[in-house]
């Protein structure tokens, strides 16, 4: 790790360009520009809980900030993974030519991911606010799902930046994945009506696993237990472990396939 963070130095200049693409080039020739960052989950919202808001919602205390939890986690994840995918391909024409770490390219996608997200997490405290839950000091505790959320997507970037450079069918299977994997983390509904076992078996995706921890904390003013940090960390650790080890395995055959 240190290692990598001594490349990034060294590579600094470059890196922060490279943030300042990735955030701008998403907005570029949009009419309110930056403004979609925030209107954009503001919109998700409201539809959502307008389809869904009166079918499910109403054993759901605070279901508005319930919901809006669930979109924010995931939006992050979603949109930090599959830009992640593409990052290293679609810098084949800079790591080819000049002799950058390439996992460089991934990075600066998450920090541009990560800005979209800190935007979104003011508007999502606002709405807390407006939903009368009181600001503790219980909130300082939500660093921890976040960083642990920038690590996994780190990892699982890692793993299909890599994986889409020798098999490009993986960008449509990973958008049936990450559709399958949005109902299968409990964003608009309550997990409470299924039995003791199907609830447990929520606890193997880690994107509900920190939607839940965010929920904890805000709704029911709750700090998780031991096991539940341990498992959050785990599933980030692990992902990143995976993704860094088949980087530093594939790391010259990616010359060959771009």
């Amino acid at each position: 790790m240190q290692k990598v963070l001594l490349k990034l130095k060294t590579n600094q200049f470059l890196f922060q360009q490279l943030v300042h693409r990735d955030f701008t080039k998403k907005y570029k020739r949009t009419v309110l520009g930056v403004a979609w960052s925030v209107l954009s989950p503001l919109l998700t919202l409201l539809v959502m809980n307008l389809i869904f808001g009166t079918l499910l919602g109403s054993d759901i205390e605070h279901y508005t900030i319930y919901l809006f939890s669930g979109q924010l986690v995931f939006s992050f994840f979603n949109e930090s993974t599959n830009e992640g995918m593409t990052s290293l391909l679609n810098n084949a024409e800079i790591f080819t030519k000049v002799n950058v770490p390439k996992y460089m390219f991934l990075f600066s996608k998450n920090v541009s991911s990560l800005i979209n997200f800190g935007i979104t997490l003011c508007i999502y405290f606002l709405f807390v606010l407006i939903n009368g839950i009181p600001i503790t000091w219980k909130f300082l505790l939500l660093l921890y799902p976040i960083a642990c959320l920038v690590v996994f997507n780190v990892g699982v970037g890692l793993i299909l930046s890599a994986v889409y450079v020798f098999f490009r069918d993986i960008q449509y299977l990973y958008g049936i994945f990450t559709m399958l994997l949005m109902y299968m983390s409990a964003i608009f509904y309550s997990i409470e009506t299924f039995p003791q076992i199907g609830r447990n078996l929520f606890l193997l995706n880690p994107v509900y696993v920190y939607i839940r921890y965010f929920r904890k904390i805000v709704i029911e003013g709750t700090v998780p237990s031991l096991w539940f940090h341990l498992i959050a960390a785990g599933y980030a650790l692990i992902a990143f472990a995976v993704g860094f080890f088949i980087y530093k395995r594939k790391n010259h055959s990616f010359l060959y396939y771009v």
